[in-house]
């Protein structure tokens, strides 16, 4: 007797009318025509069963914060440190906590279940690590949330940087992180990855950094970082972040710096909405995108991932933590039109940053957690083009969020009155 199934499931592998079998909190069984009885059998008549969202890059400190103490009037990335700055002597545990929790309540809602974030570690104070280790454990059972020791102001730029980042890390913070491109030369951005590496190699912890977020050509710390972890012995453990600066590089250039990433184990996370919005700001035409070369990184071999970045902050008004809404910018601004590059898009908001994160028992498989989104949509490629309902979400075998299916009601002389957003079964 099992605790519940799905039946009539299609998966993102391209099967259909799959039944997913659920005991406690694991998958038991995933087969057509599943011969069992359970507690609970949810028809999910055809529709796309995906594991959960994971953003593999996001802010959660300075989340809903956006207008505080002024609105981001000229929308550029270094306004939005500077208010970030003015900002940081004003917050208090309380609206932190608050703040990132209301944002959890969004994730869960759009089946987004498990979050890397980075928490600034620059105030001595460490106010925001406090809230999010106090955010982490609040929300550990329906959520995961991974969180890194960010020196926003540079590691060797800002005095105490190195000392806090070492506290946030006996404190609890899981991964260690980094901006070489901040600090205020070159030379110092490189020696900031290769203590922050060492510092990584020694705790047996991960490493996520960003990288070269920056229109310059030449700012190419990436090739540091890939460098740091193929020395330390980091294969598989460390990502570079935003990686923008790779959109202005020559290619001769990149053709060498690929297949170094490929055999370091580096991963890239790029971030599309905050990317297109916020690099490129000095071109007047033509305007570079700002994105980094997704499918040039994939077809080198290189995990590449998306993250949100940026909700309602200093350096984005929008967002809503609906990880299709990033994934559709992305297919949209690395021009992933092809159906297999769609499901590229759909991958780097769901299997491939759960690999990033080294999330436990993530996936379609027997044995796997049962965490799972029952999407209204019947495959990846058009759950990417709907922004698709989240028609069911799935912790631990147990439904945590519920939302009505989308459709409209058209009132046209002669026609059924009734419309949903998708083609007719058996359409493509």
């Amino acid at each position: 007797m099992l605790d519940l199934i799905l039946r009539h499931c299609s998966l993102p592998d391209g099967r259909s009318d799959i039944d997913i079998g659920i005991a406690g909190a694991r998958i038991v069984a995933l087969e057509p025509a599943l011969a069992a009885s359970a507690g609970e059998e949810i028809d999910a008549a055809g529709q796309l069963v995906s594991p959960p969202f994971v953003d593999a890059h996001f802010h959660m400190d300075s989340t809903l914060s956006y207008g505080q103490p002024r609105v981001n009037r000229s929308g550029t990335l270094l306004e939005g440190i500077a208010l970030w700055g003015e900002l940081k002597p004003l917050l208090t545990q309380e609206a932190l906590v608050e703040r990132a929790l209301a944002y959890c309540d969004w994730a869960v809602a759009k089946g987004l279940l498990a979050i890397r974030s980075h928490v600034d570690v620059c105030d001595p104070r460490l106010l925001a690590v406090e809230a999010l280790l106090h955010v982490r454990e609040r929300v550990r059972p329906y959520l995961d949330l991974q969180l890194v020791a960010f020196p926003q102001d540079g590691l060797l730029r800002a005095p105490g940087a190195l000392d806090n980042l070492r506290r946030a890390l006996d404190m609890g913070v899981d991964v260690v992180g980094g901006i070489p491109h901040f600090e205020r030369t070159m030379a110092d951005g490189t020696e900031s990855v290769r203590i922050l590496c060492e510092l990584a190699s020694e705790r047996g912890l991960r490493v996520d950094m960003h990288c070269d977020e920056s229109d310059d050509p030449m700012s190419r710390h990436i090739e540091t970082l890939a460098c740091q972890s193929q020395r330390l012995g980091l294969q598989g453990r460390v990502a570079g972040s935003h990686l923008t600066s790779m959109h202005s590089m020559d290619n001769y250039y990149v053709s060498k710096l690929l297949p170094l990433m490929r055999e370091a184990g580096v991963a890239a996370i790029a971030n599309p909405l905050i990317n297109i919005t916020l690099q490129g700001r000095h071109d007047t035409y033509p305007k570079r995108r700002g994105m980094t070369r997704v499918p040039e990184l994939l077809a080198a071999g290189v995990p590449v991932a998306f993250g949100h970045d940026c909700v309602m902050d200093p350096w984005y008004g929008l967002g809503s933590a609906d990880m299709l809404e990033v994934a559709h910018m992305g297919l949209h601004v690395a021009q992933m039109t092809g159906q297999e590059a769609m499901r590229e898009c759909f991958a780097a908001v769901t299997a491939t940053p759960a690999a990033i994160l080294g999330l436990e028992g993530y996936g379609l498989a027997p044995g796997c957690r049962a965490d799972l989104v029952l999407l209204q949509a019947r495959d990846p490629v058009e759950a990417l083009r709907l922004r698709a309902t989240r028609l069911l979400v799935l912790r631990a075998g147990k439904v945590v969020a519920r939302t009505p299916p989308a459709t409209a009601t058209l009132y046209l002389s002669g026609r059924p009155p009734s419309v949903s957003f998708q083609p007719p079964r058996g359409q493509a």
